[in-house]
């Protein structure tokens, strides 16, 4: 398969501008303009020490005045065009960096939901916000002197020649030197190093997002070096990248650095040797002052020239990593405008991978999920039941079979009327920083009082909101506001019961709760599926023992199915399940050893 040629770095921010695309090119035409008045100054400075230096009693005062006046005008208006210039180019790195955001949420927001399964929150804010800003600081700051960067050393390299060609040859000498040090510089191997930084710096990024939001339920669970670890080690992984990065330019840059501040030492002895074959000893050292003045333009040109690539190359990851993040498997919206004849849910032979799986999550899964009924998935973990949940709520896609709500393939249900049939509470449950009101209406519109109260009670969330003097006016998740684990899952829950869906998925609605909140999220979910087709997964079996059906989940297929005595009576997996369970909860703590100075570990004896 051949592989398609990627675009000009510049044609690919070309979509993202909108009206401003004259912009970038008029930027690059006012910073040429300004490069080339920004060596006129210096020919006129050469002129006026020839005048002086070659005739010191005779030389013509106005003739200096001309020139004075012509470097001073050619400066002024080269700064004006380089102000334009940049005016121009800022305009334009704004328009492209709001238009990154805006095409990048757009997408994000249509994205399917298995996709931020696959991509932390951490992760989307790094690539899409810090890439916009990164190219925005490329095509504000680099991209006009890229124009001065081409320009520039060409008249340059002209008037090395025109002057005095032998200073000229000299002159070259360090710029040569320099030029091979700095593509030397700008390998391969430099291109591997920037591609592993970008990819440490964003996992680093992704996993400091993730722990500090995680913070409260390490702190509950007491996990907090071994959550550390992860967020210590992209640490570590991101300061080893750096430093193998900086050790591979220390001797090229401090060779490069040396040698372009080195004209002076090769300019000297030309210039001796000049002195002594001239008639005129005043033309000479006017070259010899010439050259001395463009030299440092030439190391000031090839240092920005080398950060242009250096920052191309860094534009360049910042966008693909957006397109590579946006290039994810759309799935086709149904377009169907049929209502399906129930809320069922069926599963007809259904099979699914994860992409970076050659095992499948789940083999030939067949159930029904009757209207208004409730079913219970338990297993083992990672035996395929989060994904039979999400399937239902098309995550993803099945790769065979079918899964049907209502009767209809989920593939052909429109989008929109898809997810206002499904309320999902999982264990991981999101709330917005904002009122408690608008998160409990979140996504509703000209909902009552009557009907927000009714929720607030069903959900057991009226003590937490009582709780605090504004009420539902409340804001969370600043000033010090903050609801714990149990608390964020009731909100959650009352924001569920005035969506009020006909499908309710429940995916261990209390794994993070205390016992005192986990029986009042008990009560909660038992008014959030009421009368509603409800599938719930559940690790604690005693939450499950009056649901209508429960299917035992393993290795991704269906090895049991029944109710809570029906399957104790199996004395199959449930049952060792159901044992082991009550085994656990009946655990004493009989009595624990006190720590000795010097000494021994604690002793834990358990019955």
């Amino acid at each position: 398969m051949i592989k398609e040629k990627k675009k000009h770095i510049l044609k690919r921010f070309v979509p993202y501008m909108g009206k401003k695309k004259r912009l970038l090119p008029l930027a690059l035409v006012l910073s040429g303009g300004s490069a080339i008045l920004n060596i006129i100054p210096y020919i006129f400075v050469w002129q006026i020490s020839r005048d002086i230096l070659s005739h010191p009693r005779g030389f013509s005062l106005s003739n200096v005045s001309f020139y004075a006046w012509g470097a001073f005008t050619s400066a002024v208006l080269g700064i004006v065009l380089y102000f334009l210039g940049l005016l121009c180019s800022h305009l334009a790195a704004f328009r492209v960096e709001t238009g990154m955001q805006k095409v990048g949420m757009r997408k994000i927001l249509d994205m399917p939901l298995g996709f931020f399964d696959n991509n932390s929150s951490g992760r989307i804010r790094k690539i899409v916000n810090d890439g916009a800003g990164t190219t925005h600081s490329f095509i504000a700051h680099q991209l006009p002197d890229m124009a001065g960067s081409i320009i520039s050393p060409v008249i340059l390299l002209v008037l090395l020649f025109v002057v005095d060609w032998r200073m000229g040859l000299v002159s070259l000498i360090p710029i040569l030197l320099g030029f091979s040090t700095m593509k030397f510089m700008t390998t391969s191997e430099g291109e591997r190093f920037q591609r592993l930084y970008f990819d440490s710096l964003e996992e680093m990024s992704s996993q400091s997002v993730e722990y500090i939001r995680g913070i409260p339920v390490v702190k509950t669970f007491g996990q907090t070096i071994f959550s550390f670890e992860k967020f210590y080690n992209s640490i570590v992984k991101y300061k080893e990248m750096v430093y193998a990065y900086t050790l591979l330019w220390r001797r090229p840059m401090s060779f490069y650095t040396v040698i372009m501040q080195s004209t002076a030492f090769f300019l000297i002895p030309i210039t001796i040797f000049l002195v002594g074959s001239s008639n005129n000893i005043g033309l000479v050292f006017a070259d010899f002052i010439f050259y001395l003045m463009i030299s440092p333009i030439f190391t000031m040109l090839l240092m920005k020239s080398m950060h242009f690539q250096q920052n191309v190359l860094i534009a360049t990851q910042a966008i693909e990593r957006f397109d590579n993040l946006l290039d994810y498997p759309q799935m086709e919206s149904g377009k169907s405008q049929e209502k399906s004849v129930s809320n069922e849910i069926e599963f007809n032979n259904v099979s699914f991978s994860y992409d970076s799986k050659d095992k499948k999550a789940i083999d030939g899964i067949s159930f029904r999920v009757k209207e208004g009924e409730t079913i219970a998935l338990v297993g083992p973990s990672g035996g395929g039941k989060t994904t039979i949940a999400r399937l239902a709520a098309r995550f993803w896609d099945a790769d065979e079979g079918e899964v049907l709500i209502g009767g209809m393939n989920v593939k052909d249900i429109n989008k929109e009327k898809l997810m206002k049939k499904i309320s999902f509470i999982f264990q991981n449950t999101k709330l917005f920083k904002d009122t408690l009101m608008n998160n409990i209406v979140f996504g509703e519109e000209n909902i009552s009082m009557d009907r927000i109260d009714k929720a607030i009670m069903s959900s057991q969330s009226k003590e937490i909101i009582d709780n605090f003097p504004d009420g539902l006016d409340t804001v969370i998740g600043s000033k010090g506001t903050y609801l714990s684990g149990g608390e964020q899952q009731r909100i959650a829950l009352a924001r569920a019961i005035v969506k009020d869906s006909p499908i309710v998925l429940l995916d261990e609605a209390t794994a993070f709760a205390d016992p005192e909140n986990e029986h009042l999220i008990q009560k909660a979910l038992k008014e959030v599926s009421k009368g509603k087709t409800t599938l719930m997964i559940a690790h604690r079996l005693t939450s499950v023992m009056d649901v209508d059906r429960i299917l035992v989940v393993n290795e991704g297929k269906i090895v049991e199915s029944g109710s809570h005595n029906e399957l104790l009576n199996k004395d199959g997996l449930y049952k060792r399940m159901w044992n082991e369970y009550q085994q656990s909860i009946n655990w004493k703590i009989e009595n624990i050893a006190t720590v000795i100075e010097g000494g021994k570990n604690d002793k834990y004896i358990a019955k």
